[in-house]
């Protein structure tokens, strides 16, 4: 059987879909139960009176050619966050199956995970050697009800990207038993590769991206879950009939015009030039022990006192990320790259001007 099918919820595999109103744009709407008319300073192309059309063709196709992969590869999603709670629903069993993740990494993929009722098993990553990946220790910490397999990579919030040699090892051995799925929302930032061509080799592999981090629509939340056609029709089943409001495809399908795609790769080569800067300049505060490199849009700062940091960026109107709340970090703060003033406000705010 498709491992696909075979690691999905059997109640998922048999589901019959919401039947949405059908998409024929070119035929007068008396169908959807929408109202006639626009509401006041509506300035959207189609309406915002009318339902947008689920997973829009010409956005998909826009994600499918910035991805480099094919249209039917590809699901829209309501950012990253909503394609770990698809994959959740998807493939975990409550009471039964569980998750396996490395340690420190994104917090939503447990909650969602625990939302699901299922259990989370963690393996961490080696400190030591710059918060690297372990595929053997992940590897023989994995068990078959452990169905989905989370790396993320550059991964949150340690800001280093996994070596794609221990994600191989990873895929290889557990093609066909688990889902594995590389979060790649920064990779962008890494001046590396994204792994989809991968997705041809090994069909048990997802993938997650979006438009929020290098495409500046973090507020838009768009994402996309990359995989094979198989999962995506089992993850169109349950994701909801009209995820993307009509301006956030709007908004995305602008963003992902050539010339707005030049401007986006400009302006990011523009702030990996800031993370640099800023990367040199922290390690001058008598606040920090040490900047960990990054492959990320954000510094992962060692401090010597956290919470005077936090503090002092606070009173000179910033705010940076704690990240005390982790076992792993327990004198640490995430730092996101800003504008230049701002990046300049901060140093100046911890003695690092």
């Amino acid at each position: 059987m498709n491992p696909l099918v075979s690691l999905a919820r059997p109640e998922i595999v048999a589901l019959k879909p919401y039947s949405h109103a059908a998409w024929l744009p070119s035929l007068t709407r008396m169908h959807a139960n929408e109202a006639p008319w626009r509401p006041p300073g509506d300035d959207t192309a189609a309406g915002l009176n009318r339902y947008p059309e689920p997973q829009p063709k010409e956005l998909i196709a826009r994600l499918a050619a910035l991805y480099q992969v094919p249209a039917d590869s590809v699901l829209a999603t309501r950012g990253a966050d909503e394609a770990i709670d698809v994959l959740s629903r998807i493939y975990l069993r409550p009471g039964r199956d569980a998750i396996l993740q490395v340690s420190p990494t994104f917090g939503m993929y447990q909650v969602s995970a625990r939302i699901q009722g299922a259990a989370v098993i963690e393996v961490a990553l080696r400190r030591g050697h710059g918060w690297a990946l372990d595929p053997e220790e992940l590897l023989a910490a994995w068990q078959p009800a452990m169905k989905l397999v989370y790396l993320c990579s550059p991964n949150n919030p340690t800001a280093n990207l996994f070596d794609a040699a221990a994600i191989e090892r990873v895929c290889v051995a557990l093609e066909g038993k688990a889902i594995v799925v590389i979060d790649e929302v920064y990779v962008e930032w890494s001046r590396s590769a994204s792994l989809t061509s991968w997705l041809a080799r090994f069909e048990t592999l997802a993938l997650l991206r979006t438009l929020s981090k290098a495409h500046a629509l973090a507020g838009a939340r768009v994402g996309a879950l990359l995989a094979h056609p198989d999962m995506i029709k089992l993850a169109a089943k349950v994701i909801p009939p009209y995820a993307l409001s009509q301006p956030t495809v709007e908004a995305a399908v602008r963003a992902l015009e050539p010339d707005e795609l030049a401007r986006s790769a400009k302006r990011l080569e523009a702030l990996l030039t800031e993370r640099d800067r800023m990367q040199r300049a922290l390690r001058r505060s008598p606040l920090v022990e040490t900047v960990h490199p990054s492959d990320a849009n954000f510094l992962l700062v060692e401090c010597r006192d956290a919470g005077q940091f936090m503090r002092e960026s606070m009173a000179a109107g910033l705010i940076v990320r704690d990240l005390r709340g982790y076992a792993a970090l327990p004198n640490f703060l995430r730092v996101s790259i800003g504008a230049a003033a701002d990046n300049d406000a901060l140093l100046r705010s911890v003695g690092a001007a």
